[in-house]
């Protein structure tokens, strides 16, 4: 999961300056090199979904979470993680500046799918070695922010003047070309396998639905670019969430298309996908597949389940009432696939901070499946194995279409939800088309 949490600093306007409009990614090649560079990139474009974009690096803090404990700077926490970020919140108000793109500088990073065993201790989840630190968050006073409908751009924070010098220095150069040979963790057999069981488990009355996985693995190549890989990316698969994280430990390189949850200040919004079909280049057939996946009984009702869950998740933290679904099942076009797409929505009570509703929809539904808790706990027995990462106000994307790279290994993820209509091999396929824009850029 790749979130990004703004922060509101002191009661005083923050520094600006408006700078040359132009692609993110292209200010991200000026700014190579530079410490816990992140960028989030609607590189897909979009007057709702894909209107902005944000970059930033040099970080004036870090908190990194390892095995539950949360290191501040390098310095051991005595609070549980999520309170860490909920007390650094409350102790760094900012007034944002109205006009100007919602991220106006605050905490940026990571939270690991694995991280599920720490927020639900009673839940029988095995402790698998980690891939990645459970949580990464950068506190970064100063951003570029990006607006792709007005097509302006702006540096905002204190420190704006010295990173506007930084954004009129030269495209750093990038790698070659990234080739990466991935081979799945589990036979065609062995998943097929972990699909029926999980029909069993939903016909025996367990669950509902479990978002079931296979990983693909490969060697990070010698003289690995984490640029090139997102430049090949973003070309082969152009998304509204996506992100380059060039971190230390882990990089994360993602054309995520979903969005976990919004929360604007008022109300929280979440986009959850579920419904898939591959595009085809023939109009005729693209059609016909469009068609096919609207009027499936099969994808609905996993959609819908998953809007049932997202919504009992918003109830815990919204006013009663408040909660509602303005699209079920609304159709939605990427480069290389077609989603079903629902919006739900709640107004947060009084009192309840966006870490209260970070921590109620986490992990998102999704990935999960329905009972949250049980779902997770089938998935870790069928995948026997660790996710890793899976992105005042707040806005989280859902890790997909994502690449990790952590030591040495490259990790691609990708599979879909089942339910009592699933068909083994028909899933097995799904999981192969939701990574094929990934394979095909690095192949």
């Amino acid at each position: 999961m790749l979130p990004f949490q703004p922060y509101m600093s002191p009661m005083q306007e923050p520094a600006y300056s408006e700078i040359v409009y132009g692609e993110p990614f292209a200010m991200a090649r000026r700014l190579k090199g530079e410490p816990a560079l992140t960028l989030f990139e609607s590189a897909q474009r979009h007057e709702h979904l894909g209107r902005y974009s944000f970059l930033a690096v040099r970080p004036t803090h870090s908190l990194v979470v390892r095995n539950g404990v949360g290191f501040l700077d390098g310095v051991r926490q005595d609070d549980e993680p999520f309170g860490i970020l909920r007390r650094l919140l409350a102790d760094m108000p900012r007034q944002t500046i109205a006009g100007l793109p919602p991220f106006q500088g605050g905490w940026a990073g990571y939270i690991s799918y694995d991280y599920n065993r720490q927020m639900e201790p009673k839940a029988k989840l095995p402790a698998f070695d980690p891939l990645c630190p459970d949580m990464v968050f950068h506190l970064y006073e100063t951003v570029v922010a990006i607006d792709h409908l007005q097509e302006r751009a702006w540096v905002i924070g204190p420190a704006c003047a010295q990173l506007g010098v930084l954004l009129e220095q030269k495209q750093k150069p990038i790698g070659q070309t990234v080739k990466v040979q991935f081979s799945p963790n589990i036979s065609r057999e062995m998943h097929e396998t972990n699909v029926r069981r999980t029909v069993d488990y939903i016909l025996a009355g367990d669950i509902f639905q479990a978002n079931i996985t296979q990983t693909f693995v490969g060697d990070e190549p010698e003289g690995f670019d984490a640029f090139a890989l997102y430049k090949q990316l973003r070309e082969n698969n152009p998304a509204p969430f996506a992100t380059l994280m060039d971190y230390e430990d882990v990089k994360i390189i993602s054309s995520s298309p979903e969005r976990l949850i919004r929360y604007n200040g008022k109300v929280a919004e979440a986009r959850p996908i579920k419904g898939t079909r591959k595009r085809d280049t023939d109009a005729t057939r693209d059609a016909a597949l469009i068609e096919e996946l609207q009027s499936s009984r099969k994808d609905r009702a996993e959609n819908v389940m998953i809007v049932d869950l997202l919504r009992n998740d918003l109830s815990i933290v919204s006013k009663p009432g408040t909660v509602q679904v303005p699209v079920l099942c609304g159709l939605e076009t990427y480069a290389n696939v077609h989603h079903l797409v629902s919006v739900v929505q709640g107004e947060l009570r009084d009192g309840i901070s966006v870490v209260d509703l970070v921590k109620s929809v986490y992990p998102g539904g999704s990935i999960t499946g329905a009972p949250k808790v049980r779902a997770m706990e089938i998935i870790a027995e069928l995948e026997s194995a660790p996710r890793g990462v899976f992105n005042g106000t707040c806005d989280f994307n859902i890790g997909i279409r994502t690449v990790q790279v952590a030591d040495g290994v490259m990790r691609v993820q990708g599979g879909g939800g089942i339910t009592a209509r699933s068909d083994a091999a028909a899933e097995y396929d799904e999981s192969l088309v939701k990574v094929a824009r990934i394979m095909e850029a690095m192949a």
